[in-house]
């Protein structure tokens, strides 16, 4: 891009944000503002004072007591009757909850029970095993052992015929 070109990017970015801004500013701008004139015009076409009313704050109807909603005024006010229910009601929920996780813990612990004796019996057994292979290791050496004492002696007695029958004559060409 050239320049110009670049320069005339710029300006219709400029434009395109303001027309967006008058866009979304622009409508609740004028609302407003024509009820500022409107409100001005009004002021100006009736030049009359605002009333001044004398209401009493009693009301055209009574309602019997029973029936009246004073729920705003039953909020504030502590009633000891309500206020003892829902202190129940709180200990009550709360008194459930400590029993479900006492529940829960014991379930835990039994399960980690159950899985420790699990692993004590598997370790049993794997020592089991163990032993087993130690025996048999051991049964091996003490057979590899006689049998060693027993090749060595066999030699003692091949040798000791090998040296008889040379005596004799015997060649072993």
């Amino acid at each position: 891009m050239n320049r110009k070109q670049q320069k005339d990017f710029r300006l219709v970015m400029w434009i395109l944000g303001l027309i967006l801004a008058a866009y979304i500013a622009g409508r609740p701008l004028y609302w407003h503002l024509t009820e500022g004139f409107a409100a001005v015009r009004r002021d100006t076409s009736h030049p009359c004072p605002p009333c001044r009313c004398d209401c009493s704050l009693q009301p055209l109807i009574s309602l019997p007591e029973g029936l009246t909603n004073n729920s705003i005024i039953d909020c504030m006010r502590q009633d000891p009757e309500v206020s003892e229910e829902m202190q129940n009601g709180f200990l009550d929920l709360l008194s459930e909850e400590v029993k479900l996780k006492e529940a829960e813990a014991l379930e835990k612990h039994r399960r980690a029970d159950m899985a420790l004796l699990e692993a004590k019996k598997l370790a049993s057994q794997y020592q089991k095993e163990a032993d087993k292979c130690n025996s048999g290791m051991e049964t091996c050496e003490e057979a590899r052992e006689k049998s060693e004492e027993a090749l060595e002696s066999q030699r003692k007695v091949t040798a000791l015929w090998e040296l008889r029958a040379r005596q004799r004559g015997w060649n072993s060409q």
